[in-house]
């Protein structure tokens, strides 16, 4: 496993609460919680989103030994895989909601975008720009030379 924030928790504490986050996250598909856990929840949660789309074994094996649950398995591998077949990364969205009474902790709402009832609509892609067509290198150097400004030559005596 990669480098994580602390969270304020031993090893053993923090890892299990993220394998929970992360679970009860692809369950619901969206979840309230603080920022700097969403932050967290989001690098996870894209990782075995982008193990659901491999579909391979190991990667089903991967997943089942961070997720808790079958049905959540099931749903990576099934809705979450088919849902974002085209999208190259990105899964989820975190949306900064209020400050926590008590403790005065800033909340956030992480969830899946491309779904039914998402809180903020996504952008739709970028379009793809236009393929230039390839140059030889002597049209290239020539066009390099025609749009660069002219090098000005630097001169060894000081102006008095």
């Amino acid at each position: 496993m990669t480098k994580l924030r602390k969270l304020n928790r031993p090893t053993g504490h923090r890892i299990s609460m993220l394998r929970t986050m992360v679970s009860q996250l692809v369950k619901h598909e969206r979840i309230e919680t603080t920022v700097a856990k969403a932050k967290e929840v989001r690098r996870l949660a894209d990782n075995m989103v982008q193990l659901g789309k491999e579909g391979t074994l190991c990667a089903a094996r991967r997943a089942a030994a961070f997720v808790r649950g079958d049905d959540v398995i099931h749903k990576l591998f099934t809705e979450l895989a088919y849902r974002y077949k085209d999208r190259a990364g990105g899964y989820t969205r975190v949306l900064r909601t209020r400050i926590r009474v008590g403790d005065a902790a800033p909340m956030a709402y992480i969830e899946f975008i491309d779904r039914e009832n998402e809180l903020r609509q996504s952008k739709p892609p970028a379009p793809q720009p236009p393929q230039r067509p390839a140059l030889d290198p002597w049209t290239r150097s020539q066009l390099s030379r025609s749009f660069a400004p002219p090098k000005e030559i630097k001169s060894s005596e000081p102006e008095d």
